[in-house]
């Protein structure tokens, strides 16, 4: 009699825990659809065989190729319903700015999953005086928070960290390719300016870009925690070190495959569903 107890209390304990977990299934537990915004980092941009283009296909959020294995991807493994249910909003060049339009277009979608990559050309300028100030920063993501917010507020939003894009220059200031590269096409000269310097000026100027990477997604951590349906990443982006083989050697700025495949890897491990 005691065994046959025990075997039942066991039996409801396990049934108990099963009822916690989320479903292998995923229908209830998965979104069944998703949309990416951002800037060109996750429009994928000179990913593809040719060059100066948008390859939304290779994009680390919604992207379905197998080299990356997107958010996308990972998702449709877990929840099938997802198929085909993966919308590319972001635009390159966009700043945070344009996030708020970026966040009334998945609105419209009506998606229940949404993801955010946006800063890296509020710091990547012309110059150091024309970044985005941190208040500005901090006014347009509130914005693009509440738009997304109010119009799916069952959505579940996840706010990458912008990449420390310091490290382009740790990576690349003594390869004269890259020198020559971001000098021809003016790759973030708020940062890139003169590499070879280390002249008081130029010093100080990186480590203020670098400075300012930092505020930037302490505003994005602090205003995501505003929000019940946001999660961040906890930095783990920004503190990412990619190596030579995940930026392009078309621009020396954007990410490679590899360089899309480990952000989708480390965003995701640390996301609703690693």
């Amino acid at each position: 009699m005691r065994a046959l107890q025990r075997r039942a209390a066991i039996s409801s304990l396990l049934l108990a825990m099963a009822l916690l977990l989320p479903s292998a299934t995923g229908a209830a537990s998965y979104p069944s659809s998703m949309a990416s915004t951002g800037d060109s980092i996750t429009r994928a941009f000179n990913t593809s065989w040719f060059p100066y283009i948008d390859n939304p296909s290779a994009s680390w959020s919604t992207g379905t190729s197998t080299s990356v294995n997107s958010h996308y991807a990972r998702l449709l493994k877990l929840n099938p319903a997802i198929k085909s249910h993966n919308l590319n909003d972001a635009k390159s060049g966009a700043k945070m700015a344009n996030l708020a339009g970026q966040m009334q277009t998945a609105v419209g979608q009506k998606v229940q999953y949404v993801t955010a990559l946006m800063g890296g050309n509020d710091l990547c300028t012309a110059t150091f005086d024309t970044m985005t100030s941190v208040a500005a920063f901090t006014t347009q993501f509130t914005a693009a928070m509440n738009t997304v917010t109010v119009g799916l507020p069952s959505a579940q939003v996840y706010v990458v960290s912008i990449p420390d894009v310091f490290h382009l220059w740790e990576l690349f200031y003594n390869n004269s390719s890259a020198r020559n590269t971001w000098a021809s096409f003016k790759v973030c000269q708020s940062l890139l300016a003169n590499p070879t310097s280390f002249a008081d000026a130029d010093v100080a100027r990186r480590a203020a870009v670098r400075q300012r990477n930092i505020d930037f997604n302490t505003v994005l951590h602090d205003v995501c925690a505003l929000y019940p349906q946001c999660l961040f990443d906890g930095y783990k982006v920004f503190n990412t070190a990619f190596a030579t083989s995940d930026v392009s050697t078309r621009d020396y700025f954007h990410p490679t495959i590899s360089g899309q495949a480990k952000l989708a890897l480390v965003s995701w491990g640390v996301g609703y569903w690693p």
